[in-house]
């Protein structure tokens, strides 16, 4: 089980939220918005936000742009992660993981299951990491976001958070090329 030692310091992360969808602005994006709010909430930075249709290619290259940026250490797209023919966030994120995260998917389809039931199997969300850059596409509902953030991504990017969260390693994500990221 999960604990906080408040005897650690908070370590502000940089987040940028991508909205994959054809129907949705900036203004009534509630899916990007519940994630903004929770990551700044959380004491957070979102360093980028913005909005793209469900086209692979757009996708990919902000998503390389964000990976690219030292001002950002996580990706989290929304959207896109379904079955249908417009859902391809999976096919444009998964080709620049260098490693997988299947734990995530794993856990968040758990919680996922606790809320919607069986339906959770319609999303392929997915995570994993890449130029030193963690990068989460979740589904596109607000229920999912909060899903992911409340119970795995507020966690494992808290510091304090014991006994290991993602910002401890951080600093030696890309540690086989000899440079730092995050400093600690």
């Amino acid at each position: 089980m999960t604990k906080t030692d408040p005897s650690l310091p908070f370590i502000p992360v940089r987040f940028a939220v991508l909205t994959v969808s054809d129907t949705r602005s900036l203004e009534d994006d509630k899916s990007g918005k519940t994630l903004a709010d929770r990551i700044e909430a959380a004491g957070h930075t979102l360093s980028e936000r913005a909005i793209v249709p469900d086209d692979i290619d757009e996708i990919r290259t902000i998503v390389s742009c964000w990976i690219s940026d030292p001002e950002i250490d996580v990706v989290i797209t929304t959207g896109g992660t379904g079955f249908t023919g417009r859902d391809v966030t999976p096919e444009a994120v998964e080709p620049l993981f260098e490693k997988r995260m299947d734990g995530f998917s794993a856990v968040f389809h758990r919680i996922s299951y606790d809320k919607i039931g069986t339906s959770t199997i319609q999303s392929r969300a997915t995570a994993g990491l890449a130029n030193s850059t963690f990068i989460f596409a979740i589904p596109g509902s607000p229920g999912a976001c909060k899903d992911a953030w409340d119970g795995i991504l507020s966690v494992q990017f808290d510091y304090r958070s014991q006994p290991c969260n993602f910002v401890e390693i951080m600093p030696r994500l890309d540690e086989h090329l000899k440079r730092g990221k995050l400093q600690a």
